[in-house]
């Protein structure tokens, strides 16, 4: 039902913060496979996406690029992106399986993202404010996680390896209408 691509940069304890997340939807049937995007020249990811059971895709280039290559690869028709580090509530397999139902349903393009949150053990600081500002602002970011159909992101061009910020263009892209803003919280490690 779902491929979650995780770029990483061959750092181990991030990715298995995002991994331990995911768990509960792997035992859920809604997460069908896991790729890990390596762009470290580092055999940190690969020794964890073996003891995990995910796929590895070792990389070189732009995060856009990991990105790319990891949707290219994932064999689902949903697909959900997360930054390593990225922690989801324990709601996000309810809420999201309701969400790939009701857009499949409606016959309406639509991406999920999930709600920033702050980890309760950080230290609030003036940078947390002055993002929440931005957010609020511009929208969400691309550290929120993306849930999208794979049909519809391929009609939007996906993650363009050549453009800057490619990210934060796909997000624009999507614009208010076709984005709907998840319940589910998302805690950036």
């Amino acid at each position: 039902m779902l491929s979650v691509i995780i770029p990483t940069e061959g750092v181990e304890h991030t990715a298995v913060a995002t991994l331990a997340a995911l768990v509960p939807g792997a035992a859920a049937g809604i997460v069908r496979e896991v790729l890990l995007v390596d762009r470290s020249a580092s055999g940190v990811i690969e020794r964890v996406a073996d003891v995990a059971g995910c796929r590895f895709l070792k990389f070189e280039g732009t995060r856009a690029a990991a990105l790319a290559a990891g949707a290219q690869k994932a064999r689902s028709p949903w697909l959900m992106f997360l930054h390593a580090g990225a922690v989801l509530d324990s709601g996000w397999i309810e809420e999201t399986t309701q969400f790939i139902q009701r857009v499949s349903v409606s016959g309406r393009p639509r991406a999920g993202i999930f709600r920033h949150a702050r980890s309760p053990y950080a230290d609030p600081r003036l940078r947390d404010g002055f993002k929440f500002v931005v957010r609020m602002i511009t929208g969400p970011s691309a550290e929120q996680g993306l849930l999208i159909a794979r049909d519809h992101y391929d009609r939007l061009g996906g993650y363009r390896p050549d453009f800057r910020r490619s990210e934060a263009r796909l997000l624009r892209q999507l614009g208010r209408a076709s984005r709907t803003m998840l319940r589910s919280r998302i805690m950036i490690a």
